[in-house]
């Protein structure tokens, strides 16, 4: 379903797609269900499609606004607290600056949250594609992995095969 309506300079488009997340099936089926076991999909309610109306004004998509306060941007969260005090840098987190990003959007290689998790957990969610498909990955939780202390070389190998 696309409805597209017109109110002045503003303008209200309904659509309805079918949910990526679950394929359509309303039941989610990732890396921790296993043996016939699934989850209602929380991006759809088990609905198996995503309803959404879009409001905007022409003067939209000519110029996106300032967000004041931000000084770093990252392409994905894993769920996770993020922020900065004596310990941890802006460096920590990957990402790129606010200023690089207004001007590029595009975020270059080697800014992911390389710390903090490993290049499986990453590409899971930002790119699922590109998401490593090693024997080594342990089953169940990243965090749980036994190669997960050692990210960095799991890193390297990922950049090695990135070439």
């Amino acid at each position: 379903m696309f409805k597209h309506t017109q109110k002045g300079n503003k303008h209200i488009i309904e659509y309805t797609i079918e949910c990526s997340a679950c394929k359509g099936t309303g039941i989610y089926c990732g890396f921790a269900e296993k043996d016939g076991i699934g989850v209602v999909c929380h991006s759809c309610d088990g609905e198996g499609e995503i309803k959404t109306t879009e409001e905007f004004t022409e003067s939209r998509y000519f110029k996106r606004k300032n967000r004041k306060g931000i000084k770093l941007v990252l392409q994905y969260n894993p769920g996770m607290i993020v922020g900065v005090n004596e310990k941890l840098s802006y460096e920590d987190w990957g990402g790129m600056s606010y200023e690089e990003w207004k001007k590029k959007g595009k975020f270059p290689p080697k800014s992911e949250m390389r710390k903090y998790i490993c290049p499986a957990w990453w590409y899971q969610n930002i790119d699922y594609k590109k998401k490593p498909d090693w024997n080594e990955c342990g089953f169940g939780a990243f965090s749980d992995c036994k190669h997960f202390k050692n990210k960095a070389a799991c890193w390297k190998r990922w950049d090695k095969e990135q070439r």
